[in-house]
């Protein structure tokens, strides 16, 4: 398999990531969802990632930032791992901002919009995949999108559903285009986004 330039597996990526809103879009407008006025805020959940291309083209955003935003961030992201490791230590499972929301603004919104991760884009409507071995693992949607799932489903109405597991495909194929012949050799990334910041850039060899 032909190994891409970053700046090419980055375009198939985010071509991906476009596909995800869409999907994401149309799910969200059959069911009246918006985010607007929400009291939680899916940036407290603790996510962990699993691709080296979405780190490094994260990281890709990270640098096109301004040099004190980025140092704060990266405080951010310090505070976010000693404080998940206490929380994970304690059996309980993290509840922390992440580093990039802009609490500054209303309901806090994702500092690096464009260069968020799959997990980010896919969180709040119901989505399903089915993995290589068959088994199927379902997402039914945050709190929010639960409440309206129910008055949908309370209408006679069909609720909507995310199939996203050619979307994980595509990016499991881009993946292997960007990091090579070296990706079985590689550490599994099981990373946070505050972990990614933390470590730095990917290291692909």
């Amino acid at each position: 398999m032909k190994k891409l330039t970053p700046k090419a597996a980055f375009r198939k990526l985010a071509a991906i990531y476009d596909k995800m809103v869409a999907q994401y879009g149309e799910a969200a407008d059959a069911i009246g969802m918006t985010c607007d006025g929400c009291h939680d805020n899916c940036c407290l959940s603790f996510f962990q990632h699993h691709t080296y291309i979405e780190w490094a083209y994260m990281w890709e955003g990270l640098n096109q930032l301004p040099a004190d935003r980025l140092e704060e961030i990266k405080a951010k992201a310090q505070a976010y791992v000693e404080e998940g490791q206490a929380a994970l230590a304690r059996g309980e499972r993290p509840h922390i901002m992440c580093p990039l929301n802009l609490e500054d603004q209303k309901q806090g919104i994702c500092g690096l919009y464009k260069h968020r991760l799959m997990i980010c884009r896919m969180h709040g409507v119901p989505n399903v995949l089915v993995r290589p071995d068959g088994q199927q693992v379902q997402f039914p949607g945050c709190y929010r999108c639960q409440e309206l799932t129910e008055k949908v489903e309370a209408d006679g109405r069909i609720v909507p559903v995310v199939n996203r597991t050619s979307l994980y495909k595509d990016l499991v194929m881009v993946e292997m285009q960007f990091v090579g012949k070296n990706l079985r050799q590689l550490p599994k990334v099981d990373h946070t986004i505050a972990e990614m910041i933390v470590l730095g850039p990917p290291k692909l060899k």
